[in-house]
């Protein structure tokens, strides 16, 4: 049974990498946009006095934006990197400058930056291949964000294009389930405690 629900997550994965490499630019720019005004709008955000993002890939979101728009907002900003197989920690940035190629050809914070204990972080942008209204999400396989998430009490809120949301995820039993889903056409929440 696990085994098949492995198989089918991996299935998912590349029919949902094939779609976003369909989508038009001008779709992503627009629709990114629009998630970074939405995301930065919630009353979490603005109660968070430390923030989690990520730096989007060239299929993800493009958070560049939000990072900008965190920094100059004077909240304490951590970015992730990949340190082993499964294993990530939060580094705090004062600048992009700070950010460099890392694993998996991800930018992340140079060797420098300080660690941020997952205690510290009051609100979470999460990414994801794809996910759901209801807060499943279908992350990348390698378990990073889970492990880590599972660390912390901080609101986790999942950024996903519209297009490429599904009705049905499937999950197992350590996968996370998402706070807040935020899209270019709406902000639903999930659950209603944290």
């Amino acid at each position: 049974m696990k085994t098949d629900l492995k198989r089918e997550k991996q299935e998912l994965r590349k029919q949902i990498k094939k779609k976003i490499s369909e989508l038009s630019i001008a779709y992503c720019k627009s629709a990114d946009e629009k998630i970074s005004k939405h995301a930065l709008t919630l009353p979490e955000y603005e109660n968070a006095k430390v923030v989690f993002c990520y730096v989007g890939t060239k299929d993800e979101i493009n958070t560049t934006p939000m990072l900008q728009e965190i920094l100059k907002s004077g909240r304490k900003l951590g970015v992730p990197k990949c340190i082993s197989k499964g294993v990530m920690k939060v580094y705090a940035i004062t600048s992009l400058d700070d950010l460099e190629e890392g694993a998996y050809g991800i930018m992340e914070p140079k060797g420098y930056c300080e660690e941020i204990p997952p205690q510290k972080i009051d609100l979470a942008f999460v990414p994801c291949v794809t996910c759901n209204k209801k807060g499943d999400r279908l992350g990348y396989g390698g378990g990073f964000y889970d492990r880590y998430l599972s660390q912390t009490d901080a609101w986790r809120v999942i950024l996903c294009r519209e297009k490429i949301l599904l009705s049905e995820i499937p999950t197992e039993g350590h996968d996370l389930m998402m706070d807040v889903v935020v899209s270019e056409r709406e902000i639903v929440r999930y659950q209603t405690e944290n």
